[in-house]
């Protein structure tokens, strides 16, 4: 039976599909492709706009899900042809979908999240069989739903007798502790890249800072980041989850507005800082005398966000996933191809610990080939 499972990841970052073609038949396994395929402007402005409530949502989330899916099916068909690999010794994809609402235990006691995403569709497209809808079992067992890779970050990245941190930087952050007693905790910290990105694109039109530069050139304003510290998000204990639900433009006009003096390259640096003090926090919180904190995400690529985070964490190192065998942009990906696999096999793939859950489950839909 193959092991050959294909991951697809579309963060909240709302920047494209990462798409990995990966071998479980051997351990340590193996990432045989990679691919990055950039969304449209308007696809990405549909998503972006769905995350927030507007009219007409649900036949605007049902034709973004078809794109959306049309751009998987076309980061898999890049992975086959990059391994020269067919659909059918393909055992599974693990599409995580496009999270435009993640509300876990509200209104109801239940709560709910939201990924957009037509996995049958993808089934048919590719012929190969699509594991889908991975968080909604989670959040029926009283869990967040969020964050499922800290079991796959232990198996990739622990350490014997060591704890290690693992934070993952997409459009929010998140932390895997990897303790040395054998234990894994998890949760959101707080933005990653969204505010600084939603900045950027809003005052000098492009997606992102590159490597940090634009931060760099700027300084922090020490009040604006004290009001966006007192968010009350980032003083509630595990488990915790959030997303642009919570850290929106709106959020951060909340608080510009009482600061109209800042410019806007000091608003970058602050929102820079904010994003590391938030995520270094927590490291000194919750994995303490951890040596190393390994980042992966689109943030590990941001030079100038990774030093603040070194700034703010001297005892421990911060480095690259790469520097520990797995590219920063293959990572979360790659744990969706593990969670697909789980969930084919029948295995458990949440950690109660983390999400909250009442138990262990067994997470995600199959929808065959």
């Amino acid at each position: 039976m193959s092991e050959h499972y294909i991951g697809l990841m579309s963060g909240t970052s709302l920047d494209g599909v990462d798409g990995v073609l990966v071998d479980f038949s051997r351990l340590p396994l193996k990432v045989l492709a990679h691919v990055a395929l950039p969304f449209a402007p308007d696809l990405k402005q549909s998503l972006l706009a769905l995350n927030t409530p507007a009219d007409n949502e649900i036949h605007r989330s049902a034709l973004a899900a078809n794109a959306l899916t049309a751009v998987y099916a076309k980061a898999v068909q890049a992975l086959l042809d990059a391994t020269q690999l067919k659909a059918s010794q393909i055992r599974a994809i693990g599409a995580h979908g496009q999270t435009v609402r993640h509300q876990p235990g509200a209104h109801d006691g239940i709560g709910y999240t939201t990924q957009l995403n037509n996995p049958s569709l993808l089934a048919e497209l590719t012929d190969i069989a699509v594991v889908a809808d991975f968080r909604s079992r989670d959040i029926a067992a009283g869990g967040q739903g969020a964050p499922l890779v800290p079991v796959f970050h232990q198996g990739v990245f622990a350490q014997q007798n060591e704890t290690v941190g693992v934070l993952n930087i997409g459009g929010i952050a998140n932390l895997s502790v990897l303790q040395a007693n054998g234990d894994v905790i998890g949760f959101d910290c707080g933005p990653g890249n969204a505010l600084m990105d939603h900045w950027c694109m809003q005052r000098r039109g492009l997606a992102f800072d590159d490597n940090g530069q634009w931060a760099r050139s700027g300084q922090v304003h020490v009040p604006l980041l004290q009001a966006m510290m007192a968010e009350a998000f980032l003083q509630q204990t595990p488990p915790k989850s959030t997303g642009r639900d919570l850290f929106h433009p709106k959020w951060l006009a909340s608080h510009l507005a009482n600061f109209t003096n800042v410019s806007a390259v000091d608003v970058q640096a602050t929102l820079t800082e904010f994003t590391a003090l938030a995520c270094a926090n927590d490291v000194l919180r919750y994995a303490y005398g951890a040596k190393e904190l390994i980042v992966c995400g689109g943030g590990a690529l941001n030079g100038f966000l990774t030093e603040r985070l070194q700034a703010a964490l001297p005892n421990c190192q911060v480095l690259s996933s790469g520097e520990r065998g797995m590219l920063p942009l293959q990572v979360e990906a790659t744990a969706f191809a593990w969670l697909a696999r789980q969930t084919v096999l029948g295995l458990t793939s949440n950690a109660p610990k983390v999400t909250g859950a009442k138990g262990a489950r067994i997470l995600g839909g199959i929808f065959p080939a």
